[in-house]
C-alpha cells in the first residue's frame, strides 16, 4: 500500500473473491503481516466486488512464530465479508 495506493493480487469478479498475497521474512513479521491483514479486510469490506477475501502467506523460512494462531485470530466473518487466511508451508 504504498502511498496509500492498494492492488489486489487476484480478483476472481463473478465470484466476488479476493485473494490477496504476502510474503513473510527477516522485517516482515508476524506482528506487521496482521496489520497490514486488517488493513486489507477494512478496505475489501467497503469493496462492492468483493464477498470474500482469502489471504495467503507464503512463510518458507518460518518466520511466523504461531501460523495457526494468526490463521485461527482473522479467519472469520467481519461483517459481511468472509476472511480465511492460510500460512504456508508450516
Amino acid at each position: 500500500m504504498a502511498g496509500g495506493a492498494a492492488r489486489m493480487d487476484f480478483l476472481l469478479k463473478r465470484e466476488r473473491v479476493v485473494v490477496e498475497t504476502k510474503m513473510a521474512r527477516a522485517g516482515h513479521t508476524a506482528k506487521k503481516i496482521g496489520d497490514e491483514l486488517l488493513m486489507d479486510i477494512g478496505r475489501y469490506q467497503q469493496h462492492q466486488d468483493c464477498r470474500t477475501l482469502v489471504c495467503f502467506i507464503y512463510d518458507p523460512l518460518g518466520v511466523v512464530a504461531n501460523p495457526r494462531g494468526v490463521e485461527h485470530d482473522l479467519t472469520r466473518e467481519h461483517g459481511e465479508l468472509r476472511v480465511a487466511v492460510l500460512i504456508r508451508p508450516s
